[in-house]
Order: structure tokens, then sequence, then C-alpha cells
């Protein structure tokens, strides 16, 4: 789809920009202050993700933000650098290492992890919202929503905190929950099936709607039940438009000096980068037109939005899984989504539109869905038939990504990718036949070498050649490499 037919799109974008824009709030807020910054830097983060980066990228579907995968890196940084200001200046330095390294095309990097581990990204993330949502669907509202690692941030473990809120439930929430799952459900299952009015209107638009009506009812005492000010979503308030200018910070340019800036700003891009790449592919993966996201001016697109959001007092951006899979879930087609629910941040961020009244019940119940989407049973047996090269790097993601973080349990995955692409070259550097000649009956051991023999195949070949027996007739065929490595060579001289 051409960009300048965005606008055609406008019937399925605007609905799934507005799920996108309701996922988003309490994310950009929850990852703000899991990352020890002002909560209204992940407002600003998402409003320059939306918008800047949207405008900017070639990605039709993905979604730009404040990133569950810094927010361990951002706290750890913003001591390590001195002050928040300090900080900012890090990430304006790190969007513009990230625009060297598109104009540098490093973007093919992307295409360097295996399909089976961005599988089992997308399969770990998906188990992942739908553990970490729990205990939100249950009222227990303790670790901020967007913390995506095992330990979290309150000192519990996505497991721990699991049986906690079943100990401490608030019957007002799980009330909301269950009515906002069921109607989820009869929207996907049914409804969208009936009458097309049904899929215009978004089922998570009108499970926000009643989970504001309910807390209305609650505090007007009308239902004997009450949300606390935790259970719902809270933007930081202006009281006029000075007040609301405040929010907004400058770097301090006196810090560029500081050679941990440097070593942060470093850090960041890398890290951004990753994440952005990593999410693009998947992204890619789960787009039903398969369209594919050119990598370099991604990287450009983050870049520009790193640069502002650190002007003007934002968290770092990447693209983002989960606001990237709720727009593809909820139906968006164009990049108009994108820019879409950004304009939405902006104007809930200067009028406040009812956006504090939105329960987190509401909300977790729409991630369950998506995460449902992610982590659907069948794909586990479908990768499971494709045999263990496909499906140990999968499960090895799936369990790391619980177990760990996003990035590690990537790592975890290659890991395993690398051990069987390994073992696959190491059985495959060589293909051995024996011939016997007609002269005087004696056998000949025949290798013909691959055509890319690296140091990898020497534990292969230098087997083969120890099982011939002594005083053999060896004939080795290089006619068909193109490559050999001189570990090779050294070892059959």
């Amino acid at each position: 789809m051409e960009e300048n037919n965005m606008f055609k799109e406008l019937k399925s974008d605007l609905p799934a920009s507005i799920v996108v824009f309701f996922v988003a709030v309490p994310l950009c807020l929850g990852i703000a202050l899991a990352s020890g910054a002002p909560l209204f830097a992940g407002i600003i983060a998402g409003i320059v993700g939306g918008i800047v980066v949207g405008i900017a990228s070639g990605s039709p579907l993905g979604v730009s933000g404040p990133a569950a995968g810094l927010a361990v890196i951002v706290l750890t940084s913003i001591a390590a650098v001195g002050s928040w200001p300090a900080f900012l200046l890090a990430v304006v330095l790190a969007g513009i290492l990230q625009l060297i390294m598109g104009f540098a095309k490093a973007g093919f990097i992307a295409y360097f992890f295996p399909s089976s581990v961005i599988k089992g990204m997308l399969t770990g993330i998906g188990l992942l919202i739908i553990l970490k949502q729990i205990p939100h669907a249950l009222g227990y509202d303790k670790d901020p929503e967007g913390d995506m690692s095992y330990v979290q941030t309150d000192g519990d473990t996505t497991f721990s905190a699991i049986s906690r809120a079943f100990e401490a439930l608030t019957p007002g929430a799980v009330l909301i929950s269950v009515i906002a799952l069921m109607i989820l459900i009869l929207w996907d299952k049914v409804l969208t099936k009936k009458h097309r009015i049904f899929q215009i209107i978004q089922g998570p638009i009108v499970v926000v709607v009643l989970g504001i009506l309910m807390n209305y009812l609650y505090q007007a005492g009308t239902l004997n039940f009450s949300l606390a000010a935790d259970q719902v979503v809270r933007l930081p308030v202006a009281n006029n438009l000075t007040d609301f200018f405040t929010f907004f910070t400058l770097p301090d340019f006196s810090a560029i000096t500081n050679f941990k800036v440097w070593e942060v700003a470093v850090v960041l891009a890398i890290v951004a980068s990753l994440e952005t790449l990593l999410c693009v592919e998947a992204t890619d993966k789960l787009d039903p037109d398969k369209r594919v996201t050119p990598t370099n001016r991604e990287l450009k697109a983050q870049g520009l939005g790193n640069v502002l959001s650190g002007l003007i007092g934002g968290l770092p951006i990447t693209q983002v899984i989960v606001r990237s899979t709720a727009n593809i879930t909820f139906g968006g087609k164009t990049k108009m989504s994108t820019i879409l629910h950004g304009v939405f941040l902006l104007i809930s961020a200067i009028t406040i539109a009812g956006v504090n009244m939105i329960p987190l019940a509401s909300l977790a119940a729409i991630l369950i869905i998506v995460g449902y989407k992610l982590a659907q049973p069948a794909l586990f047996t479908k990768m499971y038939k494709l045999g263990w090269e496909q499906f140990v790097p999968f499960v090895a993601t799936v369990v790391g990504i619980l177990a760990t973080d996003l990035l590690k349990g990537i790592t975890i995955g290659v890991l395993f990718g690398i051990f069987y692409t390994l073992r696959h070259s190491y059985r495959n550097s060589h293909h051995m036949r024996e011939v016997v000649t007609t002269e005087d009956g004696q056998k000949v051991h025949y290798i013909e070498m691959a055509q890319e023999v690296s140091f990898f195949n020497k534990a292969s070949v230098m087997t083969a050649l120890e099982a011939i027996p002594a005083d053999s007739k060896v004939i080795i065929d290089f006619s068909q490499s193109k490559s050999v490595a001189n570990d090779v060579i050294e070892l059959i001289k």
C-alpha cells in the first residue's frame, strides 16, 4: 500500500488508533514509573513515537514509543550520569548515533535473527502479557504497567504477583475485567461476523467506555464497589497552559564532556536499535498483507524520534511489540493508525479528556486478548512438526523471555539457533563415498568437500580422516569448494 493512500483506510485505522491510544497511555506512564523518570516523560515519548516516528517510518503497522526493555537501563543510567537533564542529552546523542547507523545501512542486522526465534519472541511476549495483566485484571496494581521483566520493580516476580493478586483481589475490578473479556470474545467470535457496524466500532472501545461508566457508578455508590486511585489510569494533570509547559525538560548540554553520557548514549543506541529491528521483523510476520519494512529507514526514523524526544524531555523510543500487535489485532491497515494514536496522546495530555477514569482492569482484558492472539496453542504444534531444529530455539526463546526479559530471552533463543547451525555445518562439511577400483580391488576413500568449509567443520573432517584405515588410498575433492578455512587445509596437510 502506497503511503499517499493512507487516508483510504481511515475507517479501519481510526478505531484501531483509538484502541492503541487506550493501551499506550498506561504503558507510557508505567514504563516512566519503572524507569525512575518523570511520568510525563513517558507520554512525551509516546507522542513523538506516534506522530514523528510514525510519519518518518516505512513500517505500515509498527507503533513506536517508550519501551519496557529499556526501563532498567534508563533507571541505572539516570543515576550514572547524575541528573535527568544529563540523561536527556544521552538520549539525543543516541538518536544521532541511530541516524548514522541508518545512513550506514546497518539495518541488515535484522536478517540475522532466525525465524524460529522471532516466532518464539512473539509467543513469549504473548504469554508474558497475559501473566503480567492477570494481577491488573484482579485489581492488584502494585507493579506499574509495562514492567516486562521476571523480577518486577515492586520486588515480586511474575508468578508471585499473580498469587498475591488472588489473595487481595478487588471485586469491582474483577467484575469489570470479566465483563470486558466476555464482550471482547463475543465481539471477535460472533458480532463481527453478523454486521459490518461491529467491524467499524471495535470491541475494546466499547469495553473502555463501559469501564469508565462502571467506575462512575462505583463512585456514585450505585454499586457497592469502588476502585482505588492506583486502579485507574492516572495522567499528570496541568491546571493551565503554563503549568503544562513545565512538564517539558531541556537536556543539559554542559554534560557533553561527561564520558558517562557518551557511554549511556552508545548503550541506548545499540539496545534501542536491536529492539526496534526485532520488533520490525516480528510485526512484518504478523502483517496480513505481508509487507516488508525498510530497516535502514526505520533506524533513521527512530534516530529522529530519539533526538526530538530527548530535546523536549521524553524517554528513549523504540518500536514496541505490544502496541504494534494491538494495532494489527484490532484492524490497523496503514501507519495513519500509529500517527493518530500519537495525536490522541497529545490531545489527552493537554485536555485530560476522561482518560483518568479508565480502569486498568478494562485495559488488562484488552491486553489479555492481544496476548492470546500472539501465543495461540496451535503455534506450538506447528513448530513441533517442523522438527527439533525449529522447535528447540522457539521454546528456548519463549522460556527465556518468561524467566528473564525480552533481550536475554532472545539471546538464549539465538544461542540455541547457532548451536543447530553449527551442528548442521559439522554434519555437512563433506560427503564421503568408497569406490572399489577395477585394477586391484583396493578401496578408494573419496571425500567430496562442501562449498563452504569453515573452521567449524574442522572436527568433522578430522573424525572422517581418523576413521580411514592406515595405508588406504584417499582422494579429497575440493572442486566444488568456494571457500576453505586455513585450519582445515593445515589439518589435511
